[in-house]
């Protein structure tokens, strides 16, 4: 094989590498989004229960103050969380554990703590793939030399070949070439 057709081919396998990785990265950032709009519902019907919202629960100061008129045996900061409020945090709540087809019955305060943690954890998650996606993206367009070599939409191509044949809504019959070949 020729010398140049063997530095065209490492190349095109490079760019096809981290296309690969690209893609797997775009598509774990959908399943990311997916299950941070579900934590985000969940702790909305939470609230909704609890019959707080994110501001409408007073700061342990806020607390502190509206009790310093009572008798002195309370404690000098009485903790409230945000998401229970005065709600029962021990009053049992239903929760499927996320990755599991498993429901259990578990306190209130638990159930939006476990979501609360799992939210951050995948808005940091999705972050650093986003940043991920931009690194990857970055070096595919650096070799965009590529693109003197092969024309665009020949690359276009590429990427979106597949094995299935094409139907033609006209004729009804299949085309003989693949996705790339136009009917």
């Amino acid at each position: 094989m020729d010398e140049t057709m063997k530095q065209f081919q490492q190349g095109l396998i490079e760019v096809e590498t981290e296309a690969e990785h690209l893609l797997l990265a775009r598509h774990q950032l959908v399943e990311n989004d997916k299950v941070r709009n579900g934590n985000r519902e969940a702790l909305t019907a939470l609230r909704k229960r609890a019959r707080t919202t994110k501001t409408s629960v007073p700061t342990p100061f806020e607390s502190m103050m509206k009790d310093m008129g009572g008798p002195g045996s309370r404690p000098l900061v009485k903790e409230v969380c945000a998401t229970c409020g005065n709600h029962d945090s021990n009053e049992q709540t239903w929760m499927m554990f996320p990755g599991t087809d498993l429901f259990a019955r578990i306190p209130f305060h638990a159930a939006h703590t476990v979501l609360e943690t799992d939210q951050t954890r995948l808005d940091h998650e999705i972050k650093s793939l986003q940043s991920y996606v931009k690194e990857k993206s970055f070096i595919i367009s650096e070799k965009g030399a590529l693109a003197d070599k092969i024309s665009p939409g020949v690359l276009r191509s590429l990427v979106t070949l597949t094995d299935k044949p094409k139907y033609s809504k006209l004729s009804g019959t299949s085309c003989l070439g693949y996705a790339f070949i136009g009917c």
